[in-house]
């Protein structure tokens, strides 16, 4: 039997919605990972309770009940599928999957069953609806009734709302039944009291979303937005991510709190708080705790009396509550030192943070886009100006983000980002090699290091020194990509040039006549011999003594083989990697013995090359005396033909005056105005040397005539 299944498609029912996502069944557990948000569950094996396989209006559907009373709900299983996960969970999870059909008599009348954070309403034996508490927003209570409020879905079309129960009285003294109902409702709802002290109060914060200045209360469970016209309470259950991002001028900080499901306030939603924090502000903070119940509850992640500054203490406070890691950017700067690009997305202007596995951007509105949910990336030319360019990224849902007016010079720093993070590039193409090494149910958070004051500034620092020593300059020859301004010298050349040709200009146009072919002759004449200089340079000669191979590459040669016939069907990657342990993990002893063949290697080399440029050198001079024979005997032939040029001139002269005549002469049909106003300087010469011709002639005629 396999040791783990995996179902794509498959849909978890989360506070009354439907998030689909990938499940995957092993030994260790269950893990199922939300497509939507990247939330990831892990139930351990150990922790199962019970499992239960049902029909459900998404074909067939599991239900996992855990011993400290969580609920977790699959759907989207087909029938067929029930005796694999059956037999499954009896090999891995020593637990009989039991088959249980819901009731659909269609009666309103049965018994509620508290279990867990479950509340059940059966008929007889058979459910017929089930409740998780997690979903009531609130509890209220009538005389003989009890009213659940639930929370708002916003992906659904149609949600349900409320839900009233009518519950008889009975005739137990002192047992009130409706008050025994709403406190098993209220014990395991996410009903938000705000009982008790707040453990601190952060005042008078500047919040970008909900934009307005907020007092932060924060509570064991919850926090409390108090602002001049709204409040908001947010539950910790509700935080998905914590960032923490440095901002441009280097002066202020970003404090992202990613919520699901967000806040409301009215129609709006808002799925990210964003705090603006200035470094230099500073704070003492006392928490409203003994120093025990600190010590207990937070295991030393706070003390009772914390100072620093402001952005740390909130960041500090939010991260031991909400137990989640705090996101920060990671090694990529950009060309102003920068951890962050300037850009603009949709209507207005912001930041764009690359992040070791996603990108993020604010402030308005906010995105966050994880990597592994991007389907492609396309670095397209800006539409309104040259200096800039746009950086698409694409989902696989099929959404699409342009975050636009991105400076040229960024675009080899963020190039090479990209490159290293093996996304999909658009103009380039899809290559083999680049295919995304995320593990498909990995959390996005993972990996991400904690976001401490002294800790940001000595990565920093090192970070700046690193960048500032390795990477001067980078990014130049990929930023030609993005230079329209030398693509339109090239077109405004070879389109001068051609309109030079081939339109006629008038008789004040002398000038650009002249000037236009001159461009042309730059063009053909200086571009090609580069080509042949470069080929020249690359050229290497084959006779050449071969570079010897290091310590390294001399045992790799010798044992290659002999690692394939070990390892049976190992790719290049792999067999290199595994070489590279095996030398590792070699004695000094071994290792000497090759150093030793890779130091005779190197002396029969320098052997080879000394003998190499001798021989070079007699064989340069033997070609420098041909090339100065050669150069000789040029320059005598080309003394003798000048002299039969002239002597041939002098006789054709004389012989034939009405030849020349003739060829000389043009009708007007062959006569163009371009001629006439662009070859001045060529009429001048041509009547220097008529005026010469006639003179010689009548002196011959003279000569003939005595």
């Amino acid at each position: 039997m396999a040791d783990t299944l995996e179902f794509n498609e498959i849909y978890q029912e989360v506070k009354g919605s439907m998030n689909d996502g990938r499940l995957r069944l092993s030994r260790q557990g269950v893990i199922f990972k939300n497509s939507k948000t990247g939330k990831v569950d892990n139930i351990q094996a150990s922790e199962l309770a019970e499992g239960v396989w049902r029909r459900v209006a998404l074909g067939h559907g599991l239900k996992l009940l855990t011993k400290n009373g969580h609920v977790y709900k699959y759907d989207g299983f087909r029938e067929s599928e029930f005796d694999k996960l059956s037999d499954f969970f009896k090999a891995h999870y020593r637990l009989e999957l039991a088959e249980k059909d819901l009731c659909v008599k269609g009666w309103n009348w049965g018994t509620v069953r508290f279990g867990g954070q479950l509340l059940s309403f059966d008929i007889g034996e058979q459910p017929v609806f089930e409740i998780p508490l997690s979903n009531v927003s609130q509890c209220t209570t009538g005389k003989n009734e009890v009213t659940l409020e639930f929370h708002q879905n916003d992906d659904a079309e149609v949600s349900l709302m409320e839900v009233r129960f009518y519950v008889p009285p009975t005739q137990e003294d002192g047992v009130d039944p409706v008050e025994a109902f709403a406190q098993n409702v209220l014990s395991k709802a996410d009903v938000i009291q705000a009982t008790g002290d707040a453990i601190c109060i952060f005042r008078e914060l500047q919040c970008l979303t909900p934009r307005g200045r907020y007092d932060i209360r924060i509570y064991p469970t919850f926090l409390h937005l108090h602002g001049k016209t709204f409040d908001y309470k947010i539950p910790y259950t509700t935080v998905l991510r914590l960032f923490l991002l440095p901002h441009k001028d280097q002066r202020q900080m970003f404090f992202v709190i990613s919520l699901d499901p967000p806040i409301k306030q009215g129609q709006t939603r808002y799925h990210f708080l964003i705090l603006l924090f200035s470094k230099d502000e500073d704070i003492s903070l006392t928490l409203n705790m003994n120093e025990e119940e600190v010590e207990k509850r937070f295991e030393g992640r706070l003390t009772k009396n914390m100072s620093g500054s402001l952005y740390e203490m909130v960041s500090r406070v939010m991260k031991a509550l909400v137990n989640r890691k705090i996101t920060v950017p990671g090694n990529f700067q950009g060309h102003s030192g920068a951890q962050c690009i300037t850009c603009s997305y949709k209507a207005s202007s912001g930041l764009l943070y690359p992040l070791e596995r996603g990108f993020i951007y604010v402030h308005k509105p906010p995105v966050h886009i994880r990597f592994d949910e991007i389907s492609f990336v396309n670095f397209a030319r800006g539409t309104t100006t040259t200096r800039s360019f746009d950086f698409e990224i694409e989902t696989k849902q099929g959404t699409q983000y342009t975050f636009s007016s991105i400076e040229r010079e960024e675009y080899g720093k963020l190039f090479d980002f990209v490159n290293a993070k093996k996304l999909n590039i658009k103009n380039r193409g899809l290559k083999e090699g680049m295919k995304q090494s995320y593990d498909e149910y990995a959390d996005s958070d993972e990996d991400q290091h904690d976001a401490y004051l002294e800790r940001m500034k000595e990565e920093g620092k090192i970070r700046e020194e690193n960048a500032n020593d390795s990477s001067d300059g980078s990014g130049e020859e990929t930023d030609e990509s993005f230079n329209p301004g030398e693509e339109d010298d090239d077109v405004a050349e070879e389109f001068d040039s051609n309109a030079s040709a081939s339109s006629s200009s008038g008789d004040g146009d002398s000038d650009r006549g002249e000037k236009k072919p001159a461009k042309k002759a730059k063009i053909v004449k200086d571009r090609k011999p580069r080509k042949k200089q470069v080929e020249s340079k690359k050229g290497k000669d084959p006779n050449a003594p071969k570079r010897p191979m290091s310590a390294y590459m001399l045992w790799l040669n010798a044992n290659r083989e002999k690692i394939k016939s070990d390892h049976p069907g190992i790719s290049i990657t792999d067999l290199s990697k595994k070489a590279g342990e095996l030398w590792k993990a070699m004695s000094k002893e071994k290792k000497e013995e090759w150093d030793r063949k890779a130091e005779d290697a190197r002396r029969d080399y320098e052997k080879a090359m000394k003998e190499y440029s001798v021989g070079n050198k007699s064989e340069s001079s033997k070609m420098e005396r041909s090339k100065k024979k050669k150069k000789k005997q040029e320059k005598q032939m080309k003394g003798k033909v000048e002299k039969k040029g002239a002597s041939s001139k002098s006789s054709s002269s004389t012989k034939s005056p009405a030849k020349n005549m003739s060829e000389s002469f043009k009708s007007k049909e062959f006569v163009s105005s371009d001629e006439s106003s662009s070859g001045e300087s060529k009429k001048e010469d041509s009547e220097d040397e008529r005026g010469a011709s006639p003179a010689q002639s009548s002196e011959d005629s003279a000569s003939g005539s005595d």
